[in-house]
């Protein structure tokens, strides 16, 4: 929504659909999974306070003076982007942008490339998330040419439409990401950094909020508002620390095995 802080862009990932298998299993993955009928919930919510559900171009070109707006993003590409965030985006007169892999089209779970093509005939916006979910401040010049100017070659080839927006993959950003994107002609970069969007942000680095498994109501409504996002803030440079100390790759396994751990006492405790 556009206010004092200025545009809040949401990040939602799979969303789970009963009696369909997600993408992964993992504790660390699942985490970031939102039930359908959740997100159901929260689409009201933000109806009820007529607050619209924007694609990242309508936010980016949404004026200060309304107040009344919010940019839904979601990441990878899951088949639920399809099947169940479409459905309940289109019935509140909602839009939004779906930020796709092309490796993962064609995998279990994830959609194909029919599925892509019906998801952006539909009105929605499709954006790259890479072209392998690479971290993308691990690879050389080469290689990081693939991942965000190759993708989104690819996805303009299968939709027959304009890629203009990039997510990071994992929230790894610097300013030779955006530079990147900038010249293969993307018009904005979205990160994982927590706050919300002035009118003079820049858009090759916009900060997003994640959308979780346990967002509860009270946390939705606060992260809508830019409300209470200090103690997220902290949390990220905590870890982002991290992530320079260890590296990618290290802190990614240290990562998955505290949550497997985490998540394998709750299941005794239960």
């Amino acid at each position: 929504m556009t206010g004092r802080s200025g545009t809040v862009y949401l990040m939602y990932h799979e969303l789970e659909v009963a009696g369909r298998e997600l993408c992964r299993n993992e504790p660390g993955y699942v985490r970031y999974v939102v039930t359908a009928a959740g997100f159901r919930e929260q689409l009201a919510r933000l109806h009820h306070q007529s607050i619209r559900g924007l694609s990242v171009t309508e936010a980016l070109q949404q004026s200060p003076e309304r107040e009344r707006g919010i940019a839904i993003t979601f990441d990878d590409g899951s088949e639920s982007d399809l099947i169940a965030a479409a459905p309940a985006l289109r019935e509140k007169g909602f839009n939004a942008t779906f930020y796709v892999v092309p490796g993962f089209l064609g995998q279990r779970g994830y959609l194909s490339e029919r599925q892509l093509s019906e998801l952006s005939d539909l009105g929605f916006e499709i954006g790259s998330h890479s072209m392998t979910h690479a971290f993308l401040t691990d690879l050389d010049a080469g290689r990081l040419q693939i991942e965000i100017a190759g993708a989104k070659d690819r996805l303009e080839q299968l939709t027959g439409r304009g890629v203009d927006h990039f997510a990071c993959p994992g929230g790894r950003w610097n300013r030779r990401v955006s530079e990147v994107a900038e010249r293969a002609g993307y018009l904005s970069v979205a990160t994982s950094r927590i706050g919300a969007n002035a009118a003079n942000a820049d858009p090759f680095r916009l900060a997003r909020l994640v959308v979780t498994r346990d967002t509860t109501t009270a946390e939705f409504e606060n992260t809508c508002c830019a409300q209470g996002l200090l103690r997220r803030q902290m949390r990220v440079g905590i870890l982002g620390a991290a992530k320079s100390a260890l590296g990618n790759s290290v802190y990614e396994k240290v990562r998955t095995t505290v949550l497997a751990r985490a998540h394998g006492l709750k299941g005794t405790a239960s």
